[in-house]
């Protein structure tokens, strides 16, 4: 099993500016998310990003680091665009792990390249973990999926409401934590990023949901290992303090 991985670590976010080089003990996180990739089993790890500050931080600890364009909206198209620069063919198969995932385990990474190797009529791959905590299916920086008996994806949104759960509150066990982490073909990325932005996409700022309403699979699995906390926001960044 040959595969990629692409950490698309964007400066500009809106709810956390810089966060992927925001400090853990002595590092910055987006220097967890690329080791724990390089440990992943891939054949080549690279960081994507459209500043040089992010540039000149992964150099110090000798990642190989794409600059790309500013003008991408997504992690998608950013990905697109290092793939295109390194002349990768249409089966490459690309892993997108996000650079606030400080800490996403390598065993998750190689189990979504894992899925999509294992299912080839799939479009994408990704990973969901339980949630524990009930304050996460009220909280919109919480992204939430539901999928069928063959681990297919129906639905992804940051409100259960919107789900099309026929009783949200006793479905909420069918409801999981959507992890950022993707696997996808060369050949599907293409695809992909030459289509519109589509309208769910656009209301709920959920790049998957471009995907299932063009009418592609999204295979869906329960995570190996448990993933610890994503970095949306500054209460996420004191979470993640206090924790190590």
């Amino acid at each position: 099993m040959s595969f990629k991985v692409v950490i698309p670590a964007r400066y500009a976010s809106k709810r956390l500016p810089g966060k992927a080089l925001l400090i853990l003990k002595d590092k910055p996180i987006v220097q967890y998310v690329y080791e724990n990739a390089c440990a992943s089993g891939a054949d080549e790890v690279i960081i994507a990003t459209d500043d040089q500050r992010i540039v000149d931080a992964a150099k110090k600890f000798n990642a190989k680091v794409c600059l790309t364009s500013d003008k991408h909206t997504s992690g998608t198209d950013r990905i697109a665009e290092v793939a295109e620069l390194s002349g990768w063919g249409k089966e490459v198969v690309i892993v997108n792990v996000q650079g606030d995932e400080p800490q996403m385990p390598a065993t998750n990474i190689k189990q979504v390249a894992q899925n999509l190797f294992s299912h080839e009529k799939v479009s994408m791959s990704t990973l969901c973990a339980p949630i524990t905590d009930n304050k996460d299916f009220d909280n919109p920086n919480v992204v939430k999926v539901i999928f069928d008996a063959n681990n297919l994806a129906l639905n992804f949104s940051r409100v259960i409401e919107k789900l099309n759960c026929k009783n949200p509150i006793t479905h909420r066990s069918n409801v999981y934590r959507h992890l950022g982490i993707y696997a996808y073909r060369v050949g599907f990325l293409n695809t992909f990023t030459s289509l519109p932005p589509s309208s769910f996409e656009i209301k709920e700022s959920l790049e998957q949901l471009r995907a299932l309403q063009n009418g592609h699979q999204i295979f869906v699995e329960v995570c190996k290992q448990t993933t610890g906390i994503g970095v949306d926001t500054q209460d996420d960044y004191d979470a993640l303090l206090k924790s190590i």
